[in-house]
């Protein structure tokens, strides 16, 4: 099973982004999403990122990752 997640955008150099979650950083590609800017929340699977999110998306399924009920998103 493959798990997509979401990441914080912290740094840019090309193509290659480095991505953080939980104070873990990795190393990322923006083939994919090359519109992704430093600050964006994007979903990363396979170590690329596939889709931009809004901050509150984004804290709603790491909740629901960890096992606690998400805030309701407006």
């Amino acid at each position: 099973m493959c798990l997509a997640v979401p990441m914080r955008v912290v740094d840019i150099n090309g193509s290659l982004a480095l991505a953080e979650l939980g104070g873990v950083r990795r190393e990322i590609s923006l083939e994919l999403l090359p519109e992704a800017r430093v600050g964006d929340h994007v979903i990363v699977h396979a170590g690329f990122a596939i889709s931009r999110l809004e901050r509150e998306e984004a804290s709603a399924i790491m909740e629901l990752l960890r096992g606690e009920s998400p805030a309701p998103v407006s």
